[in-house]
């Protein structure tokens, strides 16, 4: 990779890990609910517009639109809104690699190696450390929430990789269109109209804000990118720098929010990110990367955006 090439992918990962922090503050504005519909409406709009015709059939629009918009990035607003720290959910999310190779052994009948398994089982390791840490002075409903975000991501990965979407953009545009309308009702179902049109009326700079970061500089300018980069370089060099996610969330909570990182909470960062790694990258299996970390940002199409 060219260092223009290297300094983008390490951008991108910046800005999913500063995205768990801007998502925190979100979430002082506005219910996670209807949070996460505007997240999507916003990238949506007027995007969908400007990329063109899908490019896949509309059952993996609708299945990964359901599965990464609808119901991990509902649950993880949400785990974040009852107590799950920042730093804390972007290291936790990449649990999803590990669930990502469980469902494509069982629906894609791809057999995981010795590596990989030995990776999930430090990974999963990681997630007990983690839950330890939690349950000692956190929300464990929170945490559990955000653990089952990461296993709804896997499921969306692996209708991912059995769409194989040409154009990424297109993709995440067009799935970004899906989840708007089942989380705003939701939201006025859970979380009620009252509340739902008091923060809209309360709309200021800050939440406006918070709204561009998370819609289209992690969703549309991070995924494009990111699947600009998947198109040059093979997916084994671009995806490690998924890794970097965690690290950028977790030490971005801490300056910004002041988030502390307790002895606990680093022995299960160095398991987690060790874990995902072996899982992850598998060097010398050809299908190791190519969706085992998709999103999370974030979180990102063939990396967790991600969010």
């Amino acid at each position: 990779m060219r260092p223009a090439h290297v300094a983008l992918a390490a951008l991108i990962a910046a800005l999913w890990g500063v995205n768990f922090v801007v998502i925190e503050i979100g979430l002082d504005h506005f219910p996670p609910l209807l949070f996460s519909a505007l997240r999507f409406l916003v990238a949506a709009l007027p995007a969908v517009f400007l990329v063109g015709r899908p490019k896949v059939a509309w059952k993996w629009i609708v299945g990964v639109g359901i599965a990464l918009g609808v119901a991990k990035f509902g649950l993880l607003f949400t785990g974040m809104s009852l107590g799950a720290p920042a730093g804390l959910s972007s290291l936790v999310l990449q649990v999803q690699a590990v669930f990502t190779a469980l469902f494509a052994f069982v629906a894609l009948g791809e057999r995981p190696g010795r590596t990989k398994l030995l990776g999930m089982a430090v990974a999963l390791a990681g997630i007990g450390v983690a839950a330890l840490d939690e349950g000692a002075s956190g929300s464990m409903t929170g945490f559990a929430l955000v653990i089952c975000a990461a296993v709804c991501w896997g499921v969306s990965n692996v209708l991912t990789r059995k769409a194989a979407p040409p154009d990424p953009l297109n993709f995440m545009v067009w799935v970004s269109t899906v989840p708007v309308l089942p989380l705003i009702g939701l939201s006025l179902l859970v979380e009620g109209p009252e509340r739902d049109l008091a923060a809209l009326r309360g709309l200021d700079w800050a939440g406006a804000g918070v709204i561009v970061y998370v819609a289209w500089i992690a969703t549309v300018f991070g995924f494009g990118a990111w699947g600009w980069l998947l198109r040059r370089h093979p997916a084994s060099s671009v995806a490690p720098f998924s890794l970097l996610v965690p690290v950028f969330g977790t030490s971005s909570a801490a300056l910004v929010l002041g988030e502390p990182v307790s002895p606990l909470r680093w022995c299960a960062a160095a398991l987690l990110v060790g874990g995902v790694a072996l899982t992850s990258l598998n060097i010398g299996r050809r299908r190791a990367v190519e969706t085992d970390t998709v999103p999370s940002g974030p979180v990102p199409l063939a990396v967790n955006e991600r969010a």
